[in-house]
This record gives C-alpha cells, structure tokens and sequence, in this order.
C-alpha cells in the first residue's frame, strides 16, 4: 500500500499510464525508425522484447504498432488524453515538470483530431511516422 488516501491511489495509477504512454511513445518512434531504414519492424520488436525490454508492456504494445492494429481499441484514446491531463495537473500542482508528458498529451491531441475518438491510444505512434514520412 503507497497510502490511506484514495487520492494517492489514483496518482499512482494516473503514472502509471503515464509511463506507458511513454512506452507507447517510444516504440512509435523506434518503429518507424526500423520501418524508414529499411529494417524488418516485427523482427527488430522480438529481438528487444527478449532482451533489454522484456516487459510485457513492450510486447503487448510493441505487437499493436507493428500490426498497425489500432481498432477495436482496447483503451480509447480521449482516455489516455484524459489520464494524461490529470497527470499534467497533478505535476502542475506539485511543481514537477513533465515535458515527456506534454508531449504524449499533444500527440494524443494529434490523433484524436485526425482519426477520431474510437481508435486505440497506441495509435499514437502514427503521428511518429507520419512525422518520418511513412
């Protein structure tokens, strides 16, 4: 237990989406990365989920933006930009910059304005490659 207080409870949570945000963030690069140089990205995700990131997170993710399978989505995106806006507050708060954040919340932004509201938060990893020229 990290507290009595319902509302530490939910920061802790709300971080936790905000870190796999992040994971999300960084797989839509590295993916696109892999995809411009010409490199396999399906192979490239099984070499790093068996072995410097072997969390499931890198996997369950990892497989939805090499598949490029953003719908049914299983966590909606104006959710994880809701997530995401807490946790934004929450460091606003505080005190405690988070520009990582910042820039998962104007990706999700992104994405909801040019898909829609009914695609999975790890689509974010179009506006990657979009940004790379895929």
């Amino acid at each position: 237990m990290v507290s009595q207080s319902p509302a530490d409870a939910n920061l802790v949570k709300l971080s936790g989406n905000f870190m796999i945000g992040s994971v999300i963030e960084a797989l839509g690069e590295t993916v696109a990365l892999m995809r411009k140089a010409g490199i396999d990205p399906e192979r490239y995700l099984e070499i790093m989920t068996n072995t410097l990131f072997a969390a499931p997170v890198y996997k369950t993710y990892g497989d939805l933006i090499t598949a490029e399978k953003y719908q049914p989505a299983g966590f909606k995106a104006p959710l994880g930009l809701k997530d995401i806006g807490l946790v934004l507050a929450a460091a606003g708060a505080q005190r405690v910059p988070m520009p990582v954040a910042s820039l998962i919340r104007d990706r999700l932004i992104a994405l909801i304005a040019q898909e829609g509201e009914d695609i999975d938060w790890s689509a974010i990893a179009l506006i990657a490659a979009r940004n790379a020229g895929l």
